[in-house]
């Protein structure tokens, strides 16, 4: 029910950021590709790979400075499986099941999996971020200081990558933990006691934000995602929004049932959040309930106010009763384009 990524989101990013200088390889317990697929055979996680070559500077420069910041590298060797990887190394490397040979014997050129990685732009250094199925790649180029690292690891380890861009993603982190006096407004929070009397008398859509305190995206959700200028007064008026964290320990009363933190596959977790989730929990969550509270569907993982404004829509209009989710967009993304196919069709 908690997937192994989840159960091993417990730290936070911003600890501490001592600089360890002079150590060629950083404070990074570096893998070799074989090594790093063997242990994710065990345990999954995903890899960062490092792109280096013997002469490039900036990369030294990187191994110095952020790969020898002690918060940062106890976060990446906690979460990640860390690859240094020579990008013109005359070795043969087997990588998720195919071989990648030198392309040729002379100094400086680049190895098939270089090539693999970075196509035609051999620009180092190089990070490339890989989950642990190899689903999806996420490159970027050239030095990566502590701030901008930051964002990268938590979009990885927490599956941001499932449904935010990374950009996008980027920006709200940045407004969250650096940048925080972006416009916003308020919204309004309520308890379950809270909704479940409001419901007799002004019966409203539910949502329930499943967060955690060590989850950094849960943090973006709540101080981002809720607080967005368009979004707002949208939940307000046509949501009760009920912020759940798991780490609560009291006990919760609905629909005559107790529930309370108890442990779970050794994980100790609020059982209100598995009920809300009807078993499909992740950190972050939104769990989506109608006027009757019961869960209509369940949202997992990170939401950007940008990703999650039509889904609102979806819900709080009743489209989901009648619509796919597809054809509503249509409709959502070009109304007018539709009313005019529906009038040729009359």
């Amino acid at each position: 029910m908690i997937s192994r990524t989840v159960l091993i989101i417990f730290s936070s990013l911003f600890i501490s950021f001592a600089y360890s200088q002079n150590k060629e390889e950083g404070l990074v317990k570096w893998l070799s590709f074989k090594e790093a697929q063997e242990k994710n055979k065990e345990v999954k996680k995903p890899f960062i790979i490092d792109l280096y070559t013997d002469w490039c500077g900036w990369c030294k420069h990187m191994m110095r400075t952020t790969y020898s910041n002690e918060g940062l590298a106890s976060y990446i060797n906690a979460y990640f499986y860390p690859v240094k990887f020579d990008a013109e190394t005359k070795d043969t490397i087997e990588y998720n099941g195919k071989i990648y040979k030198p392309t040729s014997a002379q100094p400086k050129t680049p190895h098939e999996l270089t090539l693999k990685f970075l196509g035609n732009s051999l620009s180092y250094p190089s990070t490339m971020f890989v989950t642990n199925n190899f689903e999806y790649n996420l490159l970027t180029q050239g030095y990566l200081e502590d701030k901008k690292m930051e964002p990268l690891l938590v979009f990885m380890v927490e599956n941001a990558w499932q449904t935010a861009p990374y950009e996008e993603f980027a920006k709200h982190f940045e407004h969250t933990f650096t940048d925080t006096a972006f416009p916003k407004k308020t919204v309004k929070f309520y308890s379950v006691e809270e909704v479940e009397k409001l419901q007799k008398k002004n019966p409203k859509k539910v949502l329930v934000n499943i967060s955690a305190d060590f989850c950094n995206s849960c943090k973006m959700m709540n101080k981002t995602t809720y607080l967005d200028t368009s979004l707002a007064d949208y939940i307000n008026k046509n949501f009760y929004l009920i912020d759940l964290s798991i780490n609560r320990q009291d006990t919760i009363v609905f629909r005559n049932e107790k529930y309370y933190n108890q442990v779970i596959n050794n994980f100790p977790i609020h059982t209100m959040a598995v009920k809300f989730t009807a078993n499909r929990f992740s950190l972050p969550a939104i769990c989506m309930l109608d006027e009757q509270m019961n869960t209509i569907d369940v949202l997992n993982y990170y939401q950007s106010p940008e990703h999650i404004k039509p889904i609102l829509a979806f819900i709080a209009s009743d489209a989901y009763k009648t619509q796919k989710f597809n054809d509503f967009m249509q409709e959502y993304t070009n109304p007018k384009s539709v009313k005019k196919e529906k009038k040729t069709k009359k």
